[in-house]
């Protein structure tokens, strides 16, 4: 899993630079290389997302790079997320207006030259007129760029364009003014023996191709990093804060933490926070992909930019700013893009040598053709073909974009994969390993088992327990009282209460004093307890459950088991996970009968147990020992050591921050079937960034020799290669319509 990111510790600085001027795979190759010869930096430039990742060990001089940057021919700026989307939608005005204008101008030259009817007299010389525009005007993008990059000594994909548009033009050129003496008649031919063999179709075909090509790729582009721009606009933009016990309206960028503010139903939560007064349910699918909502109340936690579908919340902001839980979650998918994948370096190595090769087999090609007598026509034909449909664009955008499309829908869906070498590592592993308590298990205190002695009531057990533990802050004393209010709907008044740290509770409930603990509480108060009741103790507790004895009346009347339950989905998810190919095991610090109990629910086979935190990643170890590829699914802190050994380290969204720094995957819903989408979805990735690479090189692989061949003529040539650019593009569009099979 070693990658640009892997190497980056929190000593490093880091900029990024907006790269503008690179129309191809070639110029981002260019500017990477001119950005890594500067002294302690290590630099990524990403064709598709016109983005430059600059790391080093000292402080960053941001003049020094973008000085690098603009000797290579290029532009570049600070990076800021609005500023890139306002230039990319000027990047698309200027190229369809462009693109509109020359195709206008071009249908009627290739109409004359394709329509034998058509050419009326002195046909060339209005080919001439309608191609001189297109040729000079509608291709000076390309014109330009190529000579911004001889001046600097470099050749790109505009290169190649440049020189075979007007080799086409100036050879059609100089046929018509070579034969302006015998254009007559309504059949074009001259009196001097035949037509002037012109090529303006070519020239002004390929130009609109390109620009086609162009408008649709920088559309595309648009499009794939849609997902991103959607999560940044998620956020509010005003917050409706008290202060001297008042509600005011402020700038979001005004709130401090520590501030109270209130949330309306319907209302975005501002920030991140701790609700304060109210309960509500709050709906996180725009952030999570959860379509059912959440309920909340005093104390629990809320994420900003979801939505309070409920009542009336005021909650205390504990994040603002960068700080916030939308805020990472993007600056996690931003570094997930700008980074490159393994199986982009060869595309990176081919595109930095493939211009001027491209130029070589040009160069051959017409001395081929001319030295076997072929004839000037059919040499410059294949020589033009050439330079036309050689194309490393698509080989440039192969990659990021199938990986801008792949981890913006991740980040809607709640997935967030930290950097693309990742991809590789969700192949290849083969064995799961998946902690119990938070990942399988919800964390979350329920009663599973009321077992009362014969003649007791166990509705009677909950009424008055459940009544006494609502005096309780203990998590088990708050999943009893939960259970009596969800049995009985309403609670008993409670008088006299005390508690006794690690021992239990007692008061006067209903006239009795009721006593909820352990046994050493019924010890100390002399109360009898059944061998009956003994036995139900010790298999809950066996199970890894919390046992509680109820007792009134002198004599423990009851044992509450309290436990932790297997998520709902955490079946089906395992299920999945077997289907992916992978072997699902246990690992937990549980006994081995509480452990297995839990597997046996869920479909696991195996488990190891009795495993102290510290010792989590040495069991991850063995398993690599034994030549198994593992990722780790956890979410504590006592996890992190664990998922940093792994291959594949997976945290759960409900985890710590801990956990979720030592991971590849964050997943930010709590749902173990997210573990599968997450595989899913970049395994897809990585076969569509394969389909793309495969058919970029394979096209050119095919094309190049075809063209040498003079097997293609040179308007067909430019738009089988608009057309491999466009493949690449909308393969990977195809990824936002990723839906996890379940």
């Amino acid at each position: 899993m070693s990658s640009v990111n892997d190497q980056v510790s929190h000593e490093q600085h880091e900029v990024q630079l907006h790269i503008t001027g690179m129309t191809c795979a070639s110029c981002a190759a260019h500017v990477e290389k001119a950005l890594n010869q500067i002294d302690g930096v290590d630099a990524s430039v990403n064709y598709a997302t016109e983005r430059a990742t600059v790391y080093s060990l000292d402080e960053l001089d941001e003049s020094q790079l973008i000085q690098a940057v603009i000797q290579t021919g290029y532009s570049a700026e600070p990076f800021q997320a609005q500023q890139q989307q306002e230039q990319q939608q000027q990047q698309l005005t200027a190229p369809r207006n462009r693109l509109i204008a020359c195709s206008v101008l071009t249908i009627p030259v290739v109409a004359m030259a394709m329509i034998p009817a058509l050419q009326v007299a002195n046909w060339q010389w209005w080919s001439l007129a309608l191609a001189t525009p297109v040729v000079f005007w509608g291709a000076y993008p390309f014109h330009r760029a190529t000579w911004m990059n001889l001046r600097h000594g470099k050749a790109t994909m505009d290169t190649l364009i440049s020189i075979g548009t007007l080799s086409a033009y100036f050879w059609s050129l100089s046929e018509v003014l070579a034969n302006q003496e015998g254009v007559t008649g309504m059949d074009g031919m001259t009196g001097m023996g035949g037509m002037p063999e012109v090529y303006f179709e070519v020239a002004t075909a390929v130009t609109v191709f390109l620009l086609a090509g162009r408008y649709f790729e920088a559309r595309a582009k648009q499009r794939s990093g849609a997902a991103l721009r959607a999560l940044a606009d998620l956020g509010a933009r005003e917050v409706a804060v008290l202060r001297n016990g008042e509600e005011l309206r402020i700038p979001i960028e005004e709130l401090q933490v520590g501030e109270q503010f209130v949330v309306r139903p319907g209302e975005k939560l501002s920030t991140d926070g701790i609700v304060v007064e109210g309960r509500s349910a709050i709906d996180m699918s725009l952030l999570t992909g959860e379509s059912i909502p959440v309920e909340v109340g005093p104390g629990d936690s809320v994420t900003g930019a979801t939505l309070n579908a409920g009542g009336r919340l005021v909650v205390e902001a504990t994040s603002v700013g960068s700080d916030t839980a939308l805020a990472q979650i993007s600056k996690l998918v931003e570094q997930a893009q700008s980074g490159k994948a393994p199986v982009q370096r060869l595309a990176d190595r081919v595109a930095g040598v493939f211009v001027p090769v491209v130029l070589l087999i040009a160069v051959l090609t017409l001395a081929y053709w001319l030295l076997t007598g072929a004839g000037a026509e059919t040499a410059f034909s294949a020589a033009v073909a050439v330079l036309i449909i050689a194309c490393p664009c698509a080989l440039g955008l192969a990659t990021p974009t199938a990986l801008l499309v792949g981890t913006g829908r991740g980040a809607q869906l709640g997935i967030l994969i930290k950097g693309p070498e990742i991809l590789e590592s969700t192949r290849q592993i083969d064995t799961i390993v998946l902690d119990k308590t938070g990942t399988i298990t919800s964390a979350k205190m329920v009663l599973l088992q009321v077992a009362a002695a014969d003649s007791t009531d166990s509705d009677q057990v909950l009424r008055l327990v459940g009544a006494l533990e609502a005096a309780s802050e203990h998590p088990v004393g708050r999943a009893i009282t939960s259970a009596a209010l969800d049995k009985t709907g309403a609670l008993l008044e409670v008088t006299e209460f005390w508690s006794e740290q690690g021992k239990g509770v007692t008061g006067q409930v209903d006239g009795q004093q009721v006593f909820a603990g352990t046994q050493a509480l019924m010890a100390e108060n002399s109360i009898e307890l059944t061998a009956e009741l003994i036995a139900a103790q010790d298999a809950a507790e066996l199970l890894g459950r919390t046992a509680v004895l109820a007792a009134w009346g002198g004599v423990v009347q009851a044992v509450l088991v309290i436990g932790d339950t297997p998520r709902p989905s955490s079946s089906e998810a395992i299920s999945r996970l077997q289907e992916l190919g992978l072997v699902p095991v246990l690992l937990t610090g549980d006994n081995a009968t509480a452990a297995q109990t839990v597997a046996d629910q869920v479909g696991i086979t195996q488990v190891i147990s009795r495993v102290l935190p510290e010792q989590k990643f040495k069991k991850i170890k063995e398993l690599q020992e034994q030549g198994k590829v593992v990722a780790m699914v956890g979410d504590g802190v006592n996890d992190a050591a664990a998922l940093a050994q792994a291959d594949l380290g997976i945290a759960m969204g409900s985890g710590t921050d801990v956990a979720i720094a030592a991971s590849d995957i964050t997943l930010v819903r709590s749902d173990l079937n997210a573990v599968a989408d997450a595989l899913q979805l970049s395994r897809r990735t990585l076969r569509t960034i394969k389909v793309n690479l495969f058919w970029a090189f394979g096209y050119n692989v095919a094309a190049i020799p075809l063209a040498a061949a003079g097997l293609l003529d040179p308007m067909i040539a430019g738009a089988a290669m608009v057309l491999s650019s466009v493949f690449v593009l909308t393969n990977s569009l195809r990824l936002r319509r990723f839906t996890p099979a379940v």
